[in-house]
């Protein structure tokens, strides 16, 4: 991708999309920020997801559209408001999306997914050939890369980045976690063995570049780094990094009732 491509992100005042707007100017890519308020200046578009207002003609002439989009699963209590709303923020948006980049004949939409496609397959490998899960996490990634169908049959160049969860001090699953850990509070969950495919802000950000930037690359990628461990093997690294004690531990029956 030339340096002086122009790239289109929605949900770029996010962790991820903070970090990929900075990465993108600062190798002299331009970026169109697609924003929910009045444009600030001319670097930024309007758009409405929840109604579908969206002018596609903002978007001609440019090379690749990133959507980011979707609220955070562990931001509160899964109660059925939240799961709709964790669909909402999803599904409705990259749908608007997809239309729009076929309207304005954009070539590439790299759009965020969820390793949680592939459910809880325990110890189990799995990679992008390997079918998807049976619980909500599973059926939510499963609708939201469907919905950016339109544009995989329009032949746009449509890549599915199946993210696991990023790591990075300053936002996210860590930076809620690592103050309890600090006071000595880092427990594990249940039995501990449940696994996380985890990946650095920094892996996440260069994957993303990557799969802007490789016209050969498209469909489902698994974004995450090589080595995922179990809740137990973080919760020790994580209080190990802070030197504080992990002996603490979620009962199953409590997780349940959360």
């Amino acid at each position: 991708m030339p340096t002086d491509s122009v790239v289109a992100i929605a949900g770029s005042s996010g962790l991820i999309g903070t970090a990929l707007v900075y990465a993108l100017r600062a190798t002299d890519h331009r970026v169109l920020r697609i924003v929910r308020r009045a444009p600030s200046n001319a670097d930024e578009v309007f758009w409405n997801p929840d109604t579908g207002e969206f002018d596609a003609n903002t978007l001609r002439g440019v090379d690749a559209v990133v959507n980011l989009c979707g609220v955070n699963v562990g931001q509160k209590r899964w109660s059925g408001a939240f799961k709709q709303s964790l669909r909402d923020s999803r599904i409705s948006p990259t749908e608007v999306l997809a239309n729009a980049v076929v309207d304005a004949g954009v070539p590439t939409l790299v759009n965020a997914s969820a390793v949680g496609y592939y459910g809880d397959s325990g110890s189990t490998p799995v990679d992008e050939t390997t079918g998807p899960g049976h619980n909500f996490l599973a059926r939510l990634a499963v609708d939201w890369e469907a919905a950016t169908g339109v544009a995989a049959r329009d032949d746009v160049r449509v890549v599915l980045a199946r993210t696991g969860l990023v790591m990075a001090p300053s936002g996210g699953m860590l930076a809620r976690i690592k103050p309890f850990f600090s006071l000595g509070l880092g427990a594990r969950l249940g039995n501990g063995r449940q696994y996380l495919s985890w990946i650095s802000l920094e892996d996440q950000v260069r994957a993303l570049l990557f799969a802007v930037s490789h016209d050969d690359l498209s469909g489902p990628v698994n974004v995450t780094g090589p080595a995922p461990v179990t809740n137990a093997e973080f919760t020790t690294a994580l209080g190990r990094s802070v030197n504080r004690p992990t002996a603490l531990m979620v009962p199953g029956f409590a997780l349940r009732a959360a």
